[in-house]
C-alpha cells in the first residue's frame, strides 16, 4: 500500500446524544482538549446526529470548519462516510462526542505514521474518562473462530503493554488513519453494527499491504457513551445491546471473510448456532444474551445487502494472503491467559471464607446421623419395599414411572384420562435412581433419611452463620424436627421428602437475587416442593413476592428477573393440573395432599391441637410422648419447643434484623399454613375423608424458626457473654433430642406405623400378569361398615405411589365414568344379569378382588362381603382363583378386551406438555449446574445471606 507523508490533520467528531450523561458535557470536553492539542488539527468536522439546537450550539462553540447534521439513526461509519466524502490528502483523525485526547496525543500519533511509511493507521492508548489509570482499550485481537479479543482491556495501567507496537486490529475510537488507504480500504463498514470496526479495518489494511500500530504513549480518554465503540455496560439494557452488536459483528465478519464456497454453508449454521450458543449461555448463567443472540442471528440471516458491499469492500483492497494474519491470531493459550480470573481475589473487599465441612465437623455430623438412621431401623436394609400409612410400590419399570407422571390415562379409575399430580414426577425422578428396583430407591431413602436431613440443615446454617458450632447445631436440630421424624414413622412419604427439599430450598433461594445458578436450582427445588406439598403455596407465593418486592425496593431491581424465573419450572409442572382442576370447578383440590390418601392419626382443629402446631407436633400422642408415658405426665413436652421459640423471637432485636426479621415471618407463615390445614378435607378414600396433614407446614414453620434461632445465637450475644451460646445451643439441641425420641425409638418398641412390603396391593397372580402387561384391569371391591362397597379399578401390577391422583381422590361430583363404575360394582355383588360381566371384559377388565374390610369389621360390612361373595361365586362366566393376602380373587372366563386407547388428541396434547417441561427444566438445569466461572462468581460474593441491608447489590 502506498504510504503518502502525513501532511494535513482531518479530524471528523462525531456527536449523538444516546449516551446516559448529557452529550453537550462530554462534547465541551472534547473540543476543549482539540484546542490544546501541540501540533493542532487541520481541518475539523463535527457531524450532529439528530439533537437539539443547544447541541448543535455546543458544537458551534468549538468552531468548527464544517458542521454537519444527519438523522439521530446515523450511526458512527455513517457519519464518518459522510465526513470524508470529499477527503483530500492527508490523514484521518476519528474522534466522537466521549473522546478527550491528551495534548500530545496528535503530535505522537503523527510521528508514530511519519516513521513508519508502512503503517496504514495507528491508534492510541484508551484510558477511563474520569481515571487515566486504567486502559480501555490498547490493541484488539482475533482467534481462529473470528471472536474478537480486547488485549489489555480495562487493566491497569503499569507500561506493560507499552512495548507492543504491531497488532491486527484496533478500537476505532481515536485512530490517525492515511487519507490514501482510507480511501482504498473503504472506510468502515456499516454491517457492523459498532462493534469491532478498528478490528475488520485492521484486517482490511492488512490484507491490502499494511500495518496497524499502537502508539502506548498517546492517551485518548473515552467515557463509553457508544457513539463510536460499544458503550460501557452499566445496565442491562446497555449489555443487552453490546451483546447484540458483538455477536452481529462476528456473524457478519465470518460471512465477508469465508471464501465464496463456504459463504452458503456459513449462512446454513447461524441457527444451528443460536441454538447450541443458547445452551451454552445457560450453562454459563448468562441467559440476558439469549435474545440479543437470536436478534442478532435473525439480521444476520437478512443481511444479504452489507454482506455483499463488505466482500465487495475486501475484494477491492486485498493484495495479501490470509497466512498474514496468522501470527497476529490470539490463541487458545493467550485467549486462558488473558480471561481467567484469579478466584482469590476479593471484589469489593470481600473474601469468601472457607466451607469448613470436614474441619467444621460437618462430615461427622452425617456420620454420626446414619449411625443413628441405622439404629433407628435395624431391619430396613433387608425389605425389598416400604408399605404401612401413605406408602405403597413404586412402579416396577422406569418407562412406567415417567407414563405415570404424564398426561394421558390414570393408572386408577375406570377411563381416568387428564393430567398427573406433579408429585409423580417427584416419585419418578426418585425412582429413576434406583432402575432395577424402583421401589429399593424407597428403602435406600428412608435409611438416608437422618444423615440427609444433617446435610441439608448444615449447608442450610452455612446462609446463616460462620460458627462452626452452631452450623452443626442447625443440621441436629433440622434433622431431630419432630414433624420428621413423625414422618418416618408413620410412612408419610411427601412429609419426608419436603423436609429433605426445604433446606435446600432455602440454601439456593436466598442467593437466588445475586446468582443464575442459584436462581436455577432453587426454581428446581421450588417445583419440587410445591409438587410434594401444594398447601404450601400461598406461603411460598408470599415469600415470593417479598423477595421480589425487595430486590424492587431495596436493591433498585437487581435480580428480579432472577427471581421471576424461580417460579417458571414450578407453573409449567402444575399448569396442566391447575387448568384442569380450574376448568372441572375442583380448585380445592389443588391443596391436596399427593400420593396416597391416608386418614392418620392428627391433631384435631381446636386449642388444644393448635397448641400442639405452635410446638411443632402435627400428631395428638405428644410426638410418640403419651404412648411411650401412658400414666405418666406429658404436659411438659410442648414446652420443648420454647428454647429454640424464643431464640426465633430475639432474631430481630440483634444487628441482622432483618434476616431475623424475614426468618420470623417465614415461621409465622408456616404456622398459619398449619392452622389453616388443620381438620380441612379435600380428600376422600372409600368412604372416609382424608384431612390435609399439617406436618409439611410445620417443617417449613421449623425451618424459619430454626434460622432464627442460629441468627440470635450467632448475632445476639456480646463476646464476653460467648459462654451463654454454648448453654443455650446445648439447651436448644437436647429439647429437640427429647422432642424426638419416642419416634426414634417407635421401630424398634414395635409402635411404627411402617412395615415390610408389601410388593403389589394386588394378589401375586395379577401382580405378575400386571407386569408382564400394563394394561390388566383389576376392578377392587371393599366393604364398607356402613353397609356400602367402595369400587375402583387398578390397572397395571398394583397400585402405586406414582399412579396416585387427585382426579379421583380430590373429586367431589361424580362424573359419569363414577356412575358407571357404581353401576358395575352393584350389579356384582348382587345376582343380576350375566352382562355385567361382559361389560367389564369390554373395558379391559380382566379380575375380581373382593378385598377385605378395613378392620375392625363390622357387622354390616361382614354381611355385604359374604353377600358379594355369593352372588360372585354364582356366575358361570368368572373363575375362582382363590383366598388370596389380599381377598378373594376371580377371573373373568370371557375374552377380555384390550384397554381403550387414549384419543389421538390426547396423545398430541401429552406431547406438547412433556416437550415444554422438558425444555423449561432442562434450561433449569442448564442454569443450576456449576460452572468454573459461576464457582468464580460464587466466591467473590459472601456466603451468608443478609449481614448488611445492601449485600448482594
Amino acid at each position: 500500500m502506498p504510504a503518502d507523508t502525513p501532511n494535513r490533520v482531518h479530524a471528523v467528531l462525531v456527536v449523538r446524544p444516546d449516551g446516559r450523561t448529557p452529550a453537550a458535557f462530554h462534547l465541551r470536553r472534547s473540543l476543549a482538549a482539540l484546542g490544546q492539542q501541540s501540533r493542532s488539527v487541520d481541518t475539523l468536522t463535527v457531524v450532529v446526529c439528530g439533537g437539539d439546537d443547544h447541541l448543535f450550539e455546543v458544537a458551534d462553540a468549538g468552531r468548527p470548519d464544517v458542521i454537519l447534521r444527519a438523522p439521530a439513526s446515523t450511526g458512527f461509519a455513517a457519519a464518518v462516510a459522510q465526513a470524508t466524502d470529499d477527503l483530500g490528502d492527508g490523514v484521518v483523525w476519528l474522534l466522537a462526542q466521549d473522546t478527550a485526547p491528551e495534548p500530545d496525543a496528535l503530535a505522537r500519533l503523527l510521528g508514530a505514521l511519519e516513521r513508519s511509511p508502512s503503517v496504514a493507521f495507528v491508534a492510541p492508548k484508551l484510558v477511563r474518562w474520569d481515571d487515566r489509570s486504567e486502559i480501555v482499550s490498547l490493541g484488539v485481537g482475533m482467534t481462529r473462530f473470528g471472536r474478537s479479543v480486547g488485549l489489555a482491556d480495562d487493566e491497569l495501567d503499569q507500561g506493560q503493554h507499552d512495548a507492543r507496537e504491531d497488532v491486527l486490529g484496533t478500537d476505532v475510537r481515536g485512530i490517525l488513519i492515511r487519507a490514501d488507504a482510507w480511501k482504498r480500504l473503504g472506510g468502515l463498514d456499516r454491517g457492523l453494527a459498532g462493534a469491532d470496526e478498528g478490528l475488520d479495518l485492521g484486517v482490511r489494511a492488512r490484507l491490502a499491504g499494511g500495518r496497524v500500530s499502537l502508539v502506548p504513549s498517546a492517551l485518548v480518554a473515552v467515557a463509553g457513551d457508544g457513539v463510536a465503540g460499544l458503550p460501557v455496560p452499566l445496565t442491562p439494557q446497555r449489555r443487552r445491546r453490546t451483546a447484540y452488536a458483538v455477536r452481529l459483528a462476528q456473524l457478519h465478519r465470518r460471512l465477508v471473510y469465508a471464501p465464496a464456497p463456504a459463504v452458503p454453508l456459513h449462512w446454513l449454521t447461524i441457527l444451528p448456532l443460536a441454538v447450541w450458543r443458547t445452551i451454552a449461555d445457560l450453562a454459563r448463567k448468562q441467559p440476558g444474551r439469549i435474545a440479543p443472540e437470536w436478534a442478532a442471528a435473525a439480521v444476520a440471516l437478512v443481511g444479504f445487502a452489507s454482506v455483499w458491499r463488505g466482500r465487495r469492500r475486501l475484494r477491492n483492497a486485498r493484495t495479501a494472503s490470509w497466512a498474514l494474519l496468522a501470527p497476529l491470531r490470539t490463541s487458545q493459550a493467550e485467549l486462558r491467559e488473558r480471561l481467567d480470573d484469579e478466584p482469590e481475589v476479593a471484589i469489593g473487599g470481600h473474601r469468601r471464607s472457607d466451607l469448613r465441612f470436614f474441619s467444621g465437623g460437618g462430615a461427622w455430623l452425617v456420620l454420626a446421623a446414619l449411625v443413628g438412621s441405622i439404629a433407628a431401623f435395624p431391619a430396613l436394609l433387608a425389605w425389598p419395599v416400604l408399605g404401612g400409612g401413605a406408602l405403597q410400590p413404586l412402579a416396577t419399570t422406569v418407562g412406567q414411572l415417567w407414563n405415570d407422571a404424564a398426561f394421558g390415562q390414570r393408572a386408577l379409575g375406570l377411563a381416568t384420562i387428564g393430567p398427573a399430580d406433579p408429585f409423580a414426577a417427584v416419585v419418578a425422578v426418585l425412582g429413576s435412581l434406583s432402575p432395577w428396583a424402583p421401589s429399593r430407591a424407597l428403602v435406600l431413602l428412608w435409611i438416608a433419611a437422618l444423615p440427609l436431613a444433617a446435610l441439608g440443615g448444615w449447608f442450610a446454617a452455612t446462609r446463616v452463620t460462620e460458627r462452626s458450632g452452631l452450623r452443626l447445631l442447625g443440621g441436629a436440630v433440622w434433622a431431630l424436627a419432630p414433624t420428621f421424624v413423625i414422618a418416618l414413622m408413620q410412612g408419610r412419604p411427601t412429609g419426608v421428602i419436603l423436609h429433605l427439599l426445604l433446606p435446600w430450598l432455602f440454601y439456593a433461594g436466598s442467593v437466588a437475587h445475586r446468582s443464575w445458578a442459584g436462581a436455577g436450582a432453587a426454581s428446581i427445588l421450588l417445583a419440587a416442593v410445591l409438587a410434594t406439598a401444594p398447601s404450601l403455596a400461598p406461603a411460598m407465593a408470599l415469600i415470593w413476592i417479598g423477595a421480589v418486592l425487595l430486590a424492587v425496593f431495596g436493591r433498585a431491581g437487581h435480580g428480579v428477573a432472577r427471581l421471576i424465573w424461580a417460579l417458571v419450572p414450578t407453573i409449567a409442572l402444575a399448569l396442566p393440573l391447575v387448568w384442569h382442576s380450574l376448568a372441572g370447578g375442583s380448585a380445592w383440590s389443588l391443596v391436596a395432599d399427593p400420593g396416597v390418601p391416608w386418614p392418620g392419626p392428627q391433631v384435631a382443629a381446636d386449642a388444644a391441637g393448635r397448641a400442639l402446631l405452635a410446638a411443632g407436633i402435627p400428631t395428638p400422642d405428644l410426638a410418640g410422648w403419651a404412648a411411650l408415658l401412658p400414666e405418666g405426665p406429658t404436659w411438659w413436652v410442648p414446652l420443648l419447643s420454647v428454647p429454640l421459640a424464643l431464640l426465633a423471637l430475639a432474631a430481630p432485636l440483634t444487628q441482622r434484623w432483618a434476616v431475623g426479621t424475614g426468618l420470623l415471618v417465614v415461621t409465622a407463615l408456616g404456622l398459619a399454613t398449619a392452622f389453616a390445614a388443620a381438620g380441612v378435607s379435600v380428600q376422600f378414600i372409600q368412604s372416609l375423608t382424608v384431612p390435609l396433614w399439617p406436618g409439611t407446614a410445620l417443617s417449613l414453620a421449623w425451618l424459619g424458626a430454626l434460622g432464627g434461632a442460629l441468627v440470635a445465637l450467632d448475632a445476639g450475644l456480646a463476646p464476653r457473654v460467648a459462654l451463654v451460646r454454648g448453654v443455650a445451643a446445648a439447651l436448644v439441641f437436647g429439647c429437640a433430642v427429647v422432642l424426638a425420641l419416642p419416634s426414634l425409638t417407635a421401630f424398634t418398641r414395635g409402635a411404627a406405623t411402617l412395615a415390610n412390603g408389601p410388593a403389589s396391593t394386588l394378589p401375586a397372580f395379577v401382580a405378575a400378569e400386571g407386569r408382564e402387561d400394563p394394561d390388566v384391569g383389576t376392578i377392587v371391591l371393599t366393604p364398607q361398615a356402613d353397609s356400602g362397597v367402595a369400587a375402583q379399578v387398578v390397572w397395571g401390577a398394583s397400585e402405586t405411589i406414582g399412579g396416585q391422583t387427585t382426579l379421583l381422590s380430590a373429586r367431589t361430583e361424580p362424573t359419569a365414568q363414577d356412575a358407571e363404575l357404581a353401576r358395575l360394582a352393584a350389579d356384582l355383588v348382587t345376582p343380576s344379569s350375566e352382562d355385567v360381566v361382559a361389560q367389564l371384559g369390554e373395558s379391559g377388565i380382566g379380575f375380581i378382588l373382593l378385598a377385605p374390610a378395613t378392620p375392625p369389621e363390622t357387622d354390616a360390612a361382614r354381611t355385604v362381603r359374604l353377600s358379594a361373595m355369593t352372588a360372585l361365586g354364582q356366575r358361570e362366566t368368572l373363575v375362582v382363583v382363590g383366598d388370596t393376602a389380599k381377598g378373594e380373587l376371580w377371573r373373568v372366563v370371557d375374552e377380555v378386551a384390550e384397554r381403550p386407547g387414549e384419543p389421538a388428541s390426547v396423545s398430541t396434547i401429552a406431547w406438547w406438555i412433556a416437550a415444554a417441561q422438558l425444555v423449561v427444566f432442562g434450561i433449569a438445569l442448564l442454569l443450576a449446574v456449576p460452572t468454573g466461572a459461576s464457582l468464580r462468581q460464587a466466591r467473590r460474593t459472601p456466603r451468608i445471606v443478609g449481614p448488611h441491608w445492601q449485600e448482594g447489590r
